[in-house]
């Protein structure tokens, strides 16, 4: 027990701290236990009496906790913001409105859900964690959340270009890529039906698109309305990395829905901008078709670069993945059997006896709910008459498309000597990064949805706020991977690939760790959801002595060896 004096004008303050002191790897090390300043001087005699090994009696008579709260995962995730310099981003002091914003981007990792959820969360009252005390913001209500929403959009530019000058450099690749999320509200001006990628055809949706740094950082998110064409967006990601940005060399990464024809030729009169992005199917077709995709190409390796006179100016790298090719044609032969066994099903009807399926329309109107179940339809030959109907494969088109499995073109204007065709290949899987980020968005851990907000306003910083909880998360996860399911020998893995064309495969230090759910010091291996819930069993208890309400002190509970580990990894101390 340590106990310090601070004299502060004609003030004396005194701190007494129940410290412990240990040894770790060989250094000594000291942990805070609890604040005990706020205990009467006779009960620090018994405790200081109880802890040199002194008989004292029975302290439950005298002490008892009054609550418990998690603790350890807000110290994760708030430690987390401050370190990685994005509370500084929200302001550079600490104001109520920042506070609520930090909380706003907190509760979206902790606990997703409302901003009424989060006020009760905040609430000393139905406190669920210690975020309210940590972040000094208990008691905030809904109103004064929203408020922070508001003040938090407003400063999207400025954070936005902070995030763009610590992540990207001149000549950096960046990644870009368009998603979606339905709206369950009852009025919003960007509310649009559009390309639903949800499966909720019945709702409108918002569209946003994301950039990411070529890590997969994420720096910069905008949303649109719902009807708008994923090339549409791309227009505005490019000024903003030019002029807000100030990026004069840019390599934009993105997919090939949204880098058409169209888009590519206003990039190229844009002096200092390359693009990596990919050839959809039918172009593919048409190089194959005109003898630039051979099977030769592929003899010993399974990358290939070539020309064609549609392209000028630009490199194409095809590439032969044979597990996708493998994938592929397993899955045409399930989907086309599945709908084969439905096709027999209609013929049956209009040749049963008893009531039979009849009129060309009606026929022709079944079989096109079973074809375009599965869109296989163009594998088909099918036949109509007012009373039969048959099909057959269409042996030719399918053979046509196999010989196509498992190939992608690469598209890129970068010349070879800047990057060269693995590489470049590597870049445009790098867009698998974003794709991770959205599902982490939308489903895993961040829950973009359901949207209820009317205002537009209100939307847009709601998906910002989404956007900044994921930078957070994408901050832990690289410093906690040697505590999770992921990669944390990039290089090793690079070794065990055999080349950029095949599917990625974990390091051997990746694969023992998996194998054995541990970790190389003997800690269980957890998912990132799964470790912030146990982070949440590290308890700040409220302890109280004797009947006096205000002799209280707190005292958190002893870490795991995990719980350790994983604030070591993060640079957070358990008290914030």
């Amino acid at each position: 027990m340590v106990t310090t004096k601070r004299i502060v004008g004609d003030k004396v303050y005194t701190t007494t701290l129940l410290r412990r002191t240990y040894r770790e790897a060989g250094k000594v090390k000291n942990e805070t236990l609890a604040n005990l300043s706020h205990l009467p001087a006779p009960i620090l005699e018994v405790v200081k009496a109880g802890m040199s090994g002194q008989a004292v009696g029975v302290l439950s008579q005298d002490l008892a906790c009054v609550r418990s709260l998690p603790h350890g995962h807000v110290a994760a995730v708030v430690g987390t913001m401050r370190a990685s310099g994005l509370s500084a981003l929200l302001g550079a002091r600490h104001t109520l409105e920042r506070d609520l914003q930090e909380a706003l981007i907190a509760h979206r990792l902790l606990h997703p859900g409302s901003k009424l959820s989060l006020s009760r969360v905040l609430s000393p009252e139905t406190a669920t964690s210690t975020l309210g005390e940590v972040l000094g913001v208990a008691g905030a209500t809904e109103d004064e959340l929203y408020e922070a929403m508001d003040a938090l959009l407003a400063r999207q530019t400025k954070i936005e270009t902070a995030l763009a000058q610590k992540h990207l450099q001149d000549g950096t690749l960046v990644l870009y890529d368009v998603s979606s999320s339905y709206y369950t509200g009852e009025h919003c001006d960007l509310a649009r039906y559009g390309h639903n990628r949800d499966g909720k055809k019945r709702f409108p949706q918002i569209v946003y698109g994301l950039l990411c740094a070529s890590d997969g950082c994420p720096v910069a998110i905008e949303v649109f309305e719902g009807n708008t064409a994923d090339p549409s967006t791309l227009d505005t990601q490019i000024q903003k990395l030019r002029k807000r940005f100030g990026l004069a060399r840019v390599v934009l990464v993105t997919d090939r829905g949204i880098l058409t024809q169209v888009q590519i030729d206003k990039v190229r009169e844009i002096e200092g901008f390359d693009w990596i992005t990919a050839l959809r199917s039918p172009s593919i077709a048409k190089l194959r078709d005109q003898g630039a995709l051979q099977a030769s190409l592929f003899d010993t390796r399974n990358l290939a670069e070539i020309t064609s006179p549609d392209y000028p100016g630009e490199r194409l790298i095809v590439c032969r993945n044979p597990v996708l090719a493998e994938r592929r044609a397993w899955k045409r032969e399930e989907l086309l059997a599945a709908t084969e066994k439905s096709l027999q099903k209609v013929v049956e009807a209009v040749q049963r006896t008893k009531n039979p399926l009849r009129g060309k329309d009606k026929i022709a109107l079944r079989v096109g709910k079973v074809i375009d179940k599965r869109h296989v339809g163009k594998h088909f030959d099918l036949t109509f008459a007012d009373d039969a109907f048959s099909w057959r494969r269409n042996e030719e088109k399918i053979r046509e498309e196999m010989a196509l499995d498992g190939l992608y073109v690469i598209r890129t204007s970068l010349d070879k000597e800047i990057l060269g065709a693995e590489k470049t290949v590597g870049a445009y899987k790098a867009l698998s990064q974003v794709e991770r980020a959205f599902r982490s968005l939308k489903t895993v851990d961040l829950e973009i949805r359901p949207i209820y907000h009317r205002l537009s306003d209100r939307v847009k910083s709601h998906v910002f706020l989404c956007m900044l909880a994921y930078y957070v998360e994408w901050t832990m996860k690289q410093k906690l991977a040697p505590l999770l399911f992921a990669e944390e020998d990039r290089e090793g893995a690079e070794q065990e690939r055999e080349d950029i064309v095949s599917p990625a495969m974990p390091s051997k230090a990746t694969r023992k760790k998996a194998g054995s759910h541990r970790t190389s010091e003997g800690l269980p291996v957890q998912t990132f959801g799964g470790l912030l819930e146990d982070l949440g069993t590290l308890v700040k208890n409220v302890m109280q002595a004797g009947k006096d309400e205000a002799a209280h002190f707190t005292m958190l509970t002893a870490s795991t060896p995990l719980q350790q580990k994983a604030l070591e990894l993060l640079g957070v101390g358990p008290n914030l």
